[in-house]
């Protein structure tokens, strides 16, 4: 017995070092004041713009009556994303960007508290809706990209994996409890007052941006320009590894994003109304599992390899959802799509992060903020059209095989993606080099 207890001993330090390994790495809020801003801030943020995110359907459509009001929301929001992504992209690369997450923020502090003075009118109007949010999608695309560009310069480069996690579990945080808030406003104050539960969490965030010492652009920074908006774009076709990372994920979310059809999921296949909410919940509670256990991404150097296969992974599991017998199993296969879709955007923003020169990377930030958003609004459209032409089920369960494959084919056509190493890789390695000397935020 005596003899056992060595190896019984080391046996649970073993299980207590691999279950620690797999926490998510918490160094760059330890060491950097920097990040620790960006961090709260964006938590901050995405927790009052889910508010926002729950009234602004609702008020439309008591309003209106209409849910193509509502869809025509999304409508009139497209074409500022577009427009201001590129461009907010183009000025991260010239301006100091903590001074464009400060401007950005008082102007969506203005637009939203213009939203609340709407709701306190005996008498709202839709129109100022429609103005307004096409404005504030205006000015969350031009603040995104500087942020996203920005949060590499603020932790050392062997730590950009671990911050990145970081980022996307106060993004989860807001996801998660943003709804919520919302919800039980609206019961007990009504519309009105999620504006202004916003307004206070964007002053917040905004006051943190502006704790944020200056980041001063590079000696090659150019005004805001098509051509320089171009320069971007070509640059990030030229180089396959990053293209590999906008394809792979518009492909998954066209393809496979199953959303719009949740209320017809509860409501004529398993006629259960009552548990949309959580459907609606579970991919964040997948997210966040995913990110909470991320650690072991730290050993992984093919990260073009783990995009791919992670983003199959989300795809076999919507299909898998679409088929299952019963909506608990649906609710367990859409919680690891949720955790698959998450370790393949961990993976994609350590990619740019890692290998985008700085004077390139907000109008990269601005390609990538359109890749994500594109795909998962055509997605909504493809799993619509074919519900209605077919069946629900067969919808989400042709739409995750689809991904599947389609994943595999975009493996085939970009195999220096699929055999990308960040230990070797020339533009990791560059960045790197370059990053050796210099202190983080």
């Amino acid at each position: 017995m005596a003899a056992a207890c060595p190896v019984w001993h080391h046996l649970r330090v073993t299980w207590r070092e691999r279950v620690a390994g797999l926490r998510v790495d918490t160094t760059p809020l330890r060491q950097s004041r920097d990040f620790r801003l960006l961090f709260w801030a964006g938590t901050v943020f995405y927790l009052g713009g889910m508010v926002t995110y729950v009234a602004l359907p609702y008020q439309l459509y008591t309003l209106t009556g209409s849910n193509f009001a509502v869809g025509a929301l999304g409508i009139v929001e497209l074409v500022p994303l577009v427009v201001f992504g590129l461009y907010g992209g183009a000025l991260a690369d010239h301006v100091d960007r903590r001074r464009m997450l400060v401007l950005a923020g008082a102007a969506q502090v203005v637009l939203t508290g213009l939203l609340a003075v709407n709701a306190f009118l005996p008498d709202p109007r839709a129109w100022p809706i429609y103005v307004l949010g096409a404005l504030l999608a205006a000015a969350q695309s031009l603040q995104r990209p500087s942020k996203e560009a920005l949060e590499p310069r603020t932790v050392e480069h062997g730590q950009i994996m671990a911050a990145s996690a970081l980022s996307s579990l106060g993004v989860q945080v807001g996801l998660l409890a943003g709804p919520a808030v919302g919800g039980v406003l609206l019961a007990a104050f009504g519309v009105g007052w999620c504006f202004v539960v916003n307004v206070a969490a964007l002053l917040v965030a905004t006051a943190l941006f502006a704790a944020l010492r200056p980041y001063p652009v590079t000696d090659r920074s150019n005004p805001p320009s098509l051509r320089g908006i171009a320069e971007g774009v070509g640059y990030a076709l030229r180089r396959r590894d990053l293209l590999g990372t906008y394809v792979v994920d518009m492909v998954a979310m066209f393809l496979a994003m199953p959303t719009v059809l949740y209320p017809a999921l509860v409501e004529d296949v398993f006629d259960q109304p009552a548990l949309l909410g959580l459907l609606y919940s579970v991919g964040t509670i997948g997210s966040l599992l995913a990110t909470l256990t991320s650690g072991w991404t730290r050993h992984v150097h093919h990260h073009g390899r783990a995009v791919m296969v992670a983003a199959m992974a989300w795809g076999a599991a919507v299909a898998a959802a679409g088929v299952a017998p019963s909506i608990v199993w649906v609710l367990v296969l859409l919680t690891l799509a949720g955790a698959a879709d998450m370790i393949s955007g961990i993976f994609r923003s350590t990619v740019w992060n890692q290998t985008i020169p700085d004077h390139m990377r907000g109008r990269l930030a601005g390609i990538e903020m359109l890749s994500y958003s594109l795909g998962p609004l055509g997605g909504q459209a493809r799993a619509g059209l074919v519900a209605d032409a077919w069946t629900v089920r067969g919808s989400i369960a042709s739409g995750g095989l689809l991904c599947v494959v389609g994943v595999g084919a975009v493996g085939l056509w970009l195999r220096d993606f699929w055999a990308y190493d960040e230990r070797t890789d020339e533009h990791a390695v560059r960045e790197r080099e370059l990053r050796a000397g210099q202190p983080a935020g």
